[in-house]
């Protein structure tokens, strides 16, 4: 049997979560990003994450590929 890579991506954040902490990756032009943060919006396809240094990054919802929310810090 061979060993499988790789892990299965999964997007379980929704719009229901706003408020709360989440980590996200997205797809960028030379592979993916991430962002951890607390979800302030998510409106007309754009989320808006609040990073730890007050940081505010906007992801495409279409650029998505895994997301979860995560415990406080």
């Amino acid at each position: 049997m061979e060993p499988r890579l790789g892990a299965r991506l999964v997007v379980r954040v929704s719009p229901d979560d706003v408020g709360r902490r989440v980590t996200l990756r997205r797809r960028v032009p030379n592979g993916f990003r991430d962002a951890v943060g607390v979800l302030e919006s998510w409106q007309d396809g754009v989320l808006a994450v609040r990073k730890r240094d007050g940081t505010l990054v906007e992801i495409a919802e279409e650029t998505l590929v895994a997301g979860k929310v995560v415990p406080p810090r």
